[in-house]
């Protein structure tokens, strides 16, 4: 009854089987109030969000490996969720930027700029999921009639990767670039490429069943 009340029932499961019954794995955020704020689901039972990835989305706190990167145009920290992951495992990659006064970068939906993306290099080992980006501001070029997305200050972007279920390494390297054009109020600046690399440990799941005599028992104890 709860999980039909939340709409969770999982319907891909057939009528009758062990699993019948069962919702969709995912997780609920409530605040003080009791009010859910956010939820993260998945069709998959193989797949999921972690906890400590969910933590880096909803208030900032990132436990992974981190480095951090200075060009001629800004401050680059870059972050893993965590750093150790087992298959199936969603994680995410943060970009935190740091740009100084009259300094910017182009947001997606530029023409004629490249605007800024985080990059993941394909893998077998992975999913690559959709860039996370924040609002840009519009800026108004009255010089040569343009009006184009920018990002000015502090910003954050994050991209997501599922770490395959069926992984087999005890370790995953995990390979992209950050890239963006910045200009000032003078210059705009070529193209720029920055490289990541992450090593994250993999713990492979424990597949071993429990004995049938202690799953009888299970129930009556």
């Amino acid at each position: 009854m709860v999980i039909r009340s939340f709409g969770i029932l999982n319907t891909t499961v057939t009528p009758g089987a062990l699993d019948d019954g069962v919702p969709y794995p995912g997780i609920f955020i409530v605040d003080a109030s009791g009010k859910i704020t956010a939820k993260y689901f998945e069709e998959k039972y193989q797949e999921r969000f972690t906890p400590d990835t969910i933590l880096s989305k909803e208030f900032g706190l990132t436990g992974g490996a981190r480095f951090e990167r200075h060009t001629d145009h800004l401050k680059l920290t870059a972050q893993l969720s965590q750093d150790r992951v087992r298959p199936g495992n969603r994680l995410s990659v943060v970009a935190s930027i740091e740009l100084p006064p009259k300094m910017h970068i182009y947001a997606p939906g530029v023409r004629g700029y490249l605007p800024v993306a985080l990059l993941i290099d394909k893998s077998s080992d992975i999913a690559v999921h959709e860039m996370k980006y924040p609002k840009a501001r519009i800026m108004n070029l009255k010089a040569i009639k343009e009006r184009v997305p920018i990002y000015e200050g502090r910003i954050r972007i994050e991209r997501d990767f599922t770490v395959s279920p069926s992984i087999k390494t005890e370790t995953l390297e995990l390979k992209g670039t950050l890239e963006y054009q910045a200009c000032d109020d003078q210059i705009c600046y070529a193209p720029t490429k920055v490289p990541l690399v992450f090593s994250l440990e993999v713990e492979q799941l424990e597949r071993q069943r429990v004995p049938e005599e202690l799953r009888r028992r299970l129930p009556e104890e």
